[in-house]
């Protein structure tokens, strides 16, 4: 077989999940490592760092540079975190396997919890959902801007920037430091959609690349998934919008658990229920006008 080339964004952590996609690929159809190039692609999103993904055009920021390299023949698949992958995507691209999920928590870190945080306290997050959660727990807190892979973060952490910051549980995971920061229960802060899943896309007329990679999905996780998104999809919402959903699966059985919030965090509802279109019409008809107004389109 000729090389397959697997596209990716170049932070330290797109480049260990497009390993674990590798070592996957590796395992199921007997390849050696030089069968399989990890092409690194850069992005907009990686580039422009100083505003928020929502001001400079939302998550199509993590995608487009891919999306192009995969329509023009240049990569094989794409591998992406699938929380930053934009609900709506081209019909020309199809999203094939899904790694297990990891820990889908967020952590905090310069405190033991959000309830620890000092008075008036700093925290940094690009996340509009972080924000109003934070802001719902603790209205005092005080929310900048940060954005970067996790060590610019901590960095900026580290330089007095803020007393604290959010970052995903797996991200740290997968990057070997699971000793960083304190895990917020799901009760607390529930994850944005997606949290802790890697996704590879292929374009949707190349057989032979949606078979040998549909080998590595973990089909758990992909269903959970693929729900969260269909919830996002429901309620029409954008990298605006203050979401946060889980789906779980249990003897086939599954129950998405999600809320909305007002930029502020002052007003939210919450609900459960086993279908994301019917959840999105209850959320969407319960939640009060400021929060219904983020999630019109």
């Amino acid at each position: 077989m000729s090389t397959f080339r697997l596209g990716t964004r170049g932070s330290p952590l797109a480049l260990t999940q497009a390993r674990m996609v590798r070592a996957g690929l590796m395992a199921a159809h007997g390849w050696a490592e030089h069968d399989v190039e990890i092409v690194v692609i850069r992005t907009t999103g990686d580039r422009v760092q100083d505003r928020a993904l929502a001001e400079i055009g939302g998550k199509a920021l993590w995608t487009k540079e891919l999306d192009r390299a995969l329509l023009g023949g240049e990569i094989d698949c794409a591998v992406h975190s699938m929380k930053d992958v934009e609900t709506i995507r081209p019909k020309e691209i199809a999203i094939v396997a899904m790694l297990e999920r990891a820990d889908i928590r967020d952590r905090i870190i310069g405190a033991d919890s959000v309830e620890a945080l000092k008075p008036d306290a700093v925290v940094g997050t690009s996340s509009p959902r972080r924000r109003a959660q934070l802001l719902r727990i603790r209205p005092d807190l005080r929310i900048v801007l940060f954005r970067g892979n996790v060590d610019t973060r901590l960095a900026k952490l580290a330089a007095g920037e803020a007393d604290a910051t959010l970052l995903a549980a797996a991200g740290l995971d997968r990057l070997g430091r699971r000793d960083v920061g304190a895990a917020i229960a799901t009760e607390t802060m529930l994850p944005a959609p997606a949290q802790g899943a890697v996704g590879i896309e292929v374009r949707a007329d190349n057989d032979r690349a949606r078979s040998w990679v549909a080998a590595i999905d973990h089909p758990v996780t992909r269903r959970c998934v693929l729900a969260e998104r269909a919830l996002l999809a429901a309620l029409k919402a954008d990298c605006h919008s203050p979401v946060a959903a889980l789906a779980t699966l249990d003897f086939n059985t599954l129950t998405i658990r999600a809320e909305l919030f007002s930029e502020d965090g002052e007003l939210h509802v919450a609900g459960v229920n086993s279908d994301p279109g019917a959840l999105a019409a209850d959320l969407l008809a319960r939640a009060p006008g400021p929060v219904r107004r983020l999630f019109e389109g």
